[in-house]
């Protein structure tokens, strides 16, 4: 995952473009391992919870087993 990355440059937000960017998106998730997917899944899940704290929301819920 730590190889060059291309980067899709675009001018302007059509649905063109949207789909550009979606497939853009699509051949780049091909590229990784399921082992690599899932690691992006948890980095990404740690900074948005990161950047949830930071503006002042609680912890994310947790599921509590009642007894």
């Amino acid at each position: 995952m730590e190889d060059v990355m291309p980067i899709l440059k675009l001018e302007d937000d059509n649905e063109n473009q949207q789909n550009q960017q979606l497939e853009f998106e699509l051949a780049f998730q091909r590229t990784l391992t399921t082992q690599e997917r899932f690691e992006l899944m948890f980095r990404k899940s740690r900074e948005i919870a990161e950047v949830l704290l930071r503006h002042g929301y609680r912890k994310p819920v947790e599921i509590v087993k009642r007894t």
